[in-house]
C-alpha cells in the first residue's frame, strides 16, 4: 500500500480502512452531486475526514496535493475570465460563418473546428458557454434547428480538450504524474485528434443535413454581421494575445 496510508489490516470500529476510504470517497460523491454544499467545501471536508479516520496521514495527504496542476489551472481560469470579456470568442465563430457564406452545414463544420481548437488550450467548459450564445443567434437569423450544430460543439469541445497538455484537467493530472512535458504529450495524442475529430463531427452533420436547410434570404442577414463589432475591448484584447 502507497507509504503514508494506513495498511490494509488497520481497523477503525471494526472496519477495514479499504471500506472506510470507500465509504468516505461514495459520500463526498454523492454531497457533491447533490448540490447541498459548495463542492470545494464538499471535498476538502472528504479529504479532512480521511486524515481523521487515519486513511493516511497529513504528511500523505499533503504530497498528494499537485501545486504544479492547481498553479497552471489558476492561471488558465484567470486567463480565460479576462480574455471572454475581449468579445474574441465570438469574433471569431461570426467570422467563421462568414467565411462558409452562412451555410449551415458550413457553419458546423468551421464552429466545430474553432471550438476544438479553443480547447486544445482553453477550458472546455468556458469555451462552450462563450461559443453557444453565437451559435444560437446564427441560427435564428439562418431559421434552422441548432441542436446539431450544439452537438457537434460539445463533442469537438470534448476532443480538442485531449489534444494537449493544457486542453483538460485530467491531462495537466497525467502529464504531471508521467513527467510528460508539454510536447511529448502532444506528440502521442495530437496525430490521432483530427480522425477522431472527423469520425464524431462527419456522422452528425450527415445525420441531421436535412435540418440544415436555409434560404439566401437568411444566410444574407449572418453575411451582414460585422464581426469587428463582437471585440469591445481591443486593447485588452492585444494584452491577453501577448500574454
Amino acid at each position: 500500500m502507497q507509504e503514508g496510508m494506513t495498511g490494509a489490516g488497520h481497523v477503525l470500529f471494526g472496519w477495514n480502512m479499504l471500506w472506510v476510504a470507500s465509504i468516505l470517497f461514495g459520500l463526498t460523491y454523492v454531497v457533491i452531486m447533490s448540490e447541498k454544499i459548495n463542492r470545494a467545501i464538499a471535498a476538502l471536508l472528504g479529504g479532512g475526514l480521511m486524515i481523521l479516520a487515519g486513511v493516511l496521514t497529513q504528511e500523505a495527504a499533503v504530497r498528494g496535493v499537485d501545486f504544479n496542476v492547481l498553479g497552471l489551472l489558476t492561471g488558465m481560469m484567470v486567463l480565460v475570465a479576462i480574455t471572454r470579456k475581449t468579445g474574441v470568442f465570438q469574433f471569431v465563430a461570426i467570422w467563421s460563418a462568414k467565411k462558409v457564406n452562412a451555410r449551415p452545414m458550413g457553419i458546423l463544420l468551421m464552429l466545430s473546428v474553432v471550438t476544438a481548437v479553443f480547447s486544445a488550450f482553453l477550458d472546455n467548459v468556458t469555451t462552450v458557454l462563450l461559443i453557444v450564445p453565437v451559435t444560437l443567434l446564427i441560427s435564428e437569423e439562418l431559421e434552422i434547428d441548432p441542436y446539431p450544430i450544439l452537438a457537434a460543439e460539445i463533442f469537438s469541445s470534448n476532443i480538442g480538450g485531449t489534444a494537449t497538455l493544457i486542453g483538460d484537467p485530467p491531462n495537466i493530472m497525467i502529464g504531471s504524474a508521467a513527467n510528460l512535458s508539454f510536447n511529448a504529450f502532444v506528440t502521442n495524442i495530437a496525430p490521432i485528434i483530427p480522425l477522431i475529430f472527423l469520425l464524431t463531427v462527419l456522422p452528425i452533420a450527415f445525420l441531421w443535413r436535412k435540418r440544415l436547410v436555409t434560404t439566401e434570404e437568411h444566410r444574407q442577414r449572418v453575411l451582414e454581421f460585422r464581426e469587428r463589432e463582437a471585440i469591445t475591448n481591443p486593447r485588452l484584447l492585444r494584452r491577453c494575445l501577448f500574454v
